[in-house]
């Protein structure tokens, strides 16, 4: 049942893990640039951060106002959250705050939940692909910063599935990966943002406004500043030059975005300082 891989030209479709946040979103905007249809996927898995998924609704809809064509389901996993050891589900431990390369970050990993996206990601593909007798493309917003805390954004993870949907389906041949942020960071996934909204005729703001990447949201679903993805994600926005449009806050409540930015400034210099051993 294993195909070759040079045998998946010119796909017409695309399947997109829509997470909600600022990578799968932009990644969105790229596929809606590039493929004929575009199907988005979210997964509800009892994540604490579930504002991510009204974040990735309300995108697809103001996409939708734009004149974009966007395909959308949510996919019911929560009942996984009884059965999962990690910080990121309701009833794990604290979410860890600091700089996204400390080893504490480890704490967010969710157990093979990649796989388990993947599998389902892949069914939809390969139904598409053989409804439609096209090519059809598996859309991942998977980055350079994700690879030392989450094996399972690694491309030796992803070659290895890839290999067992191949042996384990037939038609694979028609179902490909597209990840074009692999080498990059968040930073070069707001720069192509940038280009995309005004590629597809939509404000940016408006977009980075419906899209949640904080692991600590406020209950109002406000974004904080101190977990690890927050500062990763402000970080990106720091070297763009402009700012974050979502709304931050803390245990005071709203916070605008200079106090963000200085509190995130800090913790990098902090970093940087613990890296060259000069404290």
């Amino acid at each position: 049942m294993q195909a070759n891989k040079s045998d998946f030209k010119n796909p017409k479709h695309a399947v997109v893990s829509l997470s909600g946040g600022m990578d799968s979103s932009t990644l969105l905007l790229k596929c809606l640039d590039k493929f004929e249809t575009v199907t988005a996927l979210s997964f509800d898995y009892g994540q604490k951060h579930k504002v991510e998924l009204k974040r990735a609704s309300a995108l697809v809809d103001y996409l939708r106002r734009k004149g974009h064509d966007v395909t959308y389901q949510v996919i019911k996993l929560d009942g996984l959250v009884s059965l999962l050891d990690s910080a990121l589900v309701e009833g794990g431990e604290e979410v860890p705050e600091g700089h996204y390369a400390s080893e504490n970050m480890k704490a967010t990993v969710v157990p093979n939940r990649n796989k388990i996206f993947a599998s389902i990601t892949q069914a939809v593909a390969l139904s598409i692909a053989n409804k439609t007798e096209e090519n059809t493309a598996i859309a991942l917003g998977i980055h350079a910063g994700d690879h030392d805390i989450y094996p399972d954004c690694r491309q030796e993870f992803r070659d290895a599935d890839d290999k067992a949907f191949r042996e384990g389906n037939w038609e694979a041949e028609r179902v490909g990966y597209y990840t074009p942020y692999l080498k990059g960071d968040k930073y070069d996934i707001l720069l192509d943002g940038e280009v995309l909204c005004e590629t597809l005729n939509i404000d940016f703001d408006e977009v980075y406004a419906r899209t949640n990447t904080s692991y600590k949201p406020t209950p109002e679903g406000w974004s904080d500043y101190k977990s690890a993805s927050s500062v990763e994600r402000i970080e990106a926005f720091i070297k763009l030059g402009r700012p974050d449009p979502v709304q931050y806050a803390d245990e005071s409540g709203p916070v605008d975005y200079e106090t963000a930015r200085i509190y995130v400034e800090q913790v990098l210099s902090k970093y940087e300082k613990e890296k060259l051993n000069i404290y």
